[in-house]
């Protein structure tokens, strides 16, 4: 078990908030993991907290500001109990774990449990535990615990549709459902394919490719091929779901800001007893042809008011790829913002 304890409430270098504490861990070989090779995991928190770290053994003295201090600690307490309790932690996982601590004061219970330790929500697989990275994804993953009915909105990278095929895995792994659907609409992202030779799965499989990396990181490559087989998880493309009423299941659409009104309202309705459904995707990458309105706009709007429908939305901050790539969006919704504003003065 943890133990921390303080040296030197206020450390007397002339900036009155400053703080020093030194935590120690009891088991050495997972201090060794929580710290990272060569430090690189407290580097990491040194330059997201702005807190001076230095690790001695099983022990690490932390200096900074008492907020900055305070949250370092939430961090290392959370990811040390994650080793204790036997899982792995990579940078991504520290990352997280910064983020969470950083929005501390904006977590809820159980997300922040009585005695300000961070309890993200969790999805647990067979292969492996997912944990929220950020507040949305905490939201959005306690959201498909309470919810029949769940829109995943916002820009690439965010986690949407991996938490989503994470969520299905984990209710079929447990008995929750009878299987799994994944679908997407076939929309070409901007170009022309032209004619794809093959039978019907040849044909699709490269629009559907992001759900089955999903689930292959979910669940054992042969249990997924067993189960495709079988039809225990079935992947296909939206106009598959016509006339069917989908029960005891798993219900994902993923990328469905490429649906129509009509395939929208057709693929809500299939919804059936004992059901989740989860529909994922970002309004500002559209495929569709020019004048034809999103199936998914048009229903965040038509249902914002039905209970028992929840709606996260994601933003920039919420990106769990490279740090480029939430610059990359934050800068495409700048111009985006100065377009729109031109357009109004014009």
């Amino acid at each position: 078990m943890l133990n921390a304890y303080e040296q030197g409430l206020k450390a007397r270098s002339g900036a009155s908030d400053l703080e020093h504490l030194v935590l120690t861990f009891d088991n050495n070989r997972l201090a060794t993991q929580l710290f990272g090779q060569f430090d690189e995991h407290l580097a990491m928190i040194e330059q997201q907290l702005g807190i001076d770290a230095v690790a001695r053994g099983n022990m690490i003295d932390i200096r900074g500001s008492a907020e900055a201090v305070r949250r370092a600690r939430l961090a290392l307490e959370h990811l040390y109990a994650r080793l204790e309790a036997g899982e792995k932690i990579e940078k991504g996982d520290v990352d997280g774990a910064i983020r969470m601590a950083l929005a501390e004061d904006q977590l809820p219970l159980p997300t922040l449990e009585k005695g300000g330790r961070l309890a993200m929500a969790q999805i647990g697989t067979r292969k492996k535990a997912i944990q929220a990275r950020t507040p949305t994804q905490d939201a959005y993953i306690r959201a498909m615990d309470r919810c029949q009915l769940v829109f995943g909105v916002g820009p690439a990278g965010t986690g949407k549709t991996y938490l989503a095929v994470a969520y299905a895995a984990a209710l079929l792994e447990r008995g929750a459902v009878d299987r799994i659907i994944l679908s997407r609409p076939a929309v070409e992202a901007g170009e022309r394919l032209g004619f794809l030779p093959g039978d019907m799965k040849e044909k699709v499989d490269p629009y559907l490719r992001p759900l089955y990396d999903a689930l292959y990181d979910m669940i054992p490559g042969e249990k997924v091929e067993r189960a495709i087989t079988s039809g225990v998880i079935e992947i296909a493309p939206l106009a598959f779901m016509r006339g069917r009423t989908l029960s005891n299941a798993a219900v994902i659409l993923d990328e469905a800001q490429n649906t129509t009104s009509m395939q929208m309202k057709m693929f809500l309705t299939r919804l059936g007893e004992n059901s989740r459904m989860i529909v994922t995707g970002d309004p500002s990458q559209i495929d569709l042809p020019p004048g034809q309105k999103s199936g998914l706009v048009e229903a965040l709007s038509i249902l914002d008011v039905v209970e028992g429908v929840s709606r996260i939305e994601f933003t920039a901050s919420d990106v769990v790829r490279h740090k480029l790539v939430e610059a990359i969006v934050n800068a495409y919704d700048e111009a985006g913002r100065k377009a729109s504003e031109g357009r109004r003065r014009d």
